[in-house]
């Protein structure tokens, strides 16, 4: 066995037992992006741990013989794309078996629209991104010139949610690809019937030593991080995130993260409601709360805040009826696990005595058996409540009023910097007093989720809520290394300076630094 196979397999020995540990919390704390692990996917088989670091090591390999150039690129991403279409039937499927019932449009909005027009924006502008750039040396090392070469890392390993389990595998794959890498992917245990649909569409579309996909649960999770990738991304918890780096730290490995946390939205006092209404409505029960970037909790001018509470009712009523259960448009909870977790956050709060709303009817037992929450409100919830611990993940919907719009940003600054960010208000000095206070990850302004499906704008967080960025040329300068060279000119002044500094080379020289 070759050095760099032992060297990986050492460090996610190392890794493992301290991650393993934090996994074993993780999952009974069933965080929001990750969930609880079933005792059967806990275990991967003995041989799907050891195959990774010589699976990485077969990719690297091959990166190594032959660097995809701009045709092979461009021939990978048009397989891709003929193949995903081909197979779009088949996808929307398996998530729907995943999930229990999941909206059919929203899986070909969210992991079919998205993945097929990021790989249309790669293909448009790759030659572009690709082509080196001239840099100016300054005058004092004229007559050199330079360029700015983007090179590909090497194997770029992606650990991908549940929430949006092609989306969220296929859109960083792509870039990768495009960037010129290998890729490994380790996707979710808690979507299984779709990871193998991914598993199979890749193995059809490209050769085992550039794309290579592991199945497993947390241990294999826990494994694939430690692995000595050129870079590595990964789309979860704030928890887990923090797991994922100690176990790349050893091999130094680059990251983008991808995280969570509470995103608020911040309705001001000139903002139409029925308008706000509909337009958190859409972000927030869109995949039935499951998105990393949903509206986490609201903030509105006091005055108003009954008035959304109604405006939102008529918003739930008219897009999915009186009867959740027979809403076919309504996304289910993943699992057993999150359904226990978020019906924990609303027990909790109707025993703190808050004000609990159901948008829609249910029957109770129905509820659980499909993991059905409806679009649910909780009014004026403290810090301490539950449901404004952690990131909710769900149907959740917590609303806050406030006196002034600098109580509002007051409250936010007191917590941690979110991931997305909604302002509502058409007075452009509101929105630029609240994006001069306040730093998130993304901001889409009177309106939600936007912006994560706009290819040309970078997407990535900050402090808890990730580290990094992708999409588009983002994605691409993430996954390569901006390379400078420098050339130097066949008769250049520079060969003056050396030793020994007297005369006109002292001169020279203090002219150069004064």
């Amino acid at each position: 066995m070759n050095t760099t196979v032992t060297a990986a397999m050492a460090a996610t020995t190392a890794a493992n037992a301290a991650i393993t540990a934090a996994n074993a919390a993780i999952t009974a704390a069933g965080s929001a992006h990750d969930g609880p692990v079933p005792d059967a996917e806990r275990a991967p088989p003995a041989d799907a741990v050891s195959e990774l670091a010589p699976t990485l090591e077969r990719l690297r390999k091959a990166w190594r013989a032959n660097k995809p150039n701009y045709a092979q690129r461009m021939d990978d991403l048009a397989r891709l794309k003929a193949a995903f279409k081909a197979r779009m039937g088949e996808m929307e499927a398996a998530v729907r078996a995943d999930f229990g019932h999941r909206s059919a449009h929203e899986t070909l909005l969210a992991d079919g629209m998205t993945v097929l027009g990021e790989i249309d924006h790669l293909r448009r502008h790759l030659r572009g991104w690709m082509r080196p750039k001239r840099a100016s040396v300054g005058w004092r090392l004229w007559p050199a010139s330079a360029r700015i070469r983007h090179e590909a890392v090497g194997v770029v390993g992606v650990m991908s949610p549940w929430n949006y389990p092609v989306n969220l595998a296929l859109v960083p794959l792509a870039t990768a690809i495009a960037a010129g890498n290998h890729v490994f992917v380790k996707p979710s245990e808690h979507t299984p019937q779709t990871s193998a649909w991914l598993q199979r569409l890749l193995a059809d579309v490209f050769p085992a030593d550039r794309v290579a996909v592991a199945l497993g649960g947390a241990e294999l999770g826990a494994a694939f991080s430690a692995l000595p990738f050129d870079h590595l991304v990964f789309t979860g918890s704030t928890a887990v995130g923090r797991k994922v780096m100690a176990a790349a730290a050893p091999n130094l490995t680059p990251l983008t993260l991808e995280l969570g946390g509470k995103s608020p939205a911040i309705v001001a006092a000139d903002f139409p409601i029925e308008q706000a209404a509909a337009r958190l409505a859409s972000g927030k029960w869109f995949n039935g709360g499951q998105t990393c970037i949903a509206p986490d909790y609201i903030l509105i001018d006091a005055a108003r805040r009954d008035a959304l509470v109604d405006a939102l009712r008529t918003q739930v009523q008219a897009r999915y009826g009186a009867d959740m259960g027979a809403a076919d448009d309504y996304t289910r909870v993943i699992n057993e696990g999150q359904y226990r977790r978020l019906r924990g956050y609303i027990d909790d709060a109707r025993a703190r005595g808050l004000t609990v709303i159901e948008l829609a009817g249910i029957d109770a037992s129905r509820a659980d058996a499909e993991h059905l929450i409806p679009p649910t409100l909780i009014l004026e919830p403290g810090d301490d409540a539950k449901v404004m611990q952690d990131e909710i993940f769900g149907p959740i919907l917590p609303i806050h009023g406030y006196a002034t719009l600098d109580d509002a940003l007051a409250y936010v600054e007191r917590h941690d910097r979110p991931l997305a960010l909604y302002p509502f208000s058409y007075d452009r000095s509101v929105v630029e007093t609240i994006l001069s206070r306040l730093i998130a990850g993304g901001v889409t302004v009177n309106d939600t989720l936007l912006h994560f499906a706009a290819t040309n704008l970078p997407f990535g967080g900050i402090g808890p809520s990730g580290m990094g960025q992708y999409h588009g040329r983002a994605g691409f300068d993430a996954f390569t290394k901006a390379m400078p060279v420098l050339w130097q000119a066949r008769f250049t002044a520079t060969d003056l300076i050396k030793p020994p500094y007297r005369g006109k080379i002292d001169r020279l020289i203090r002219f150069l630094a004064g």
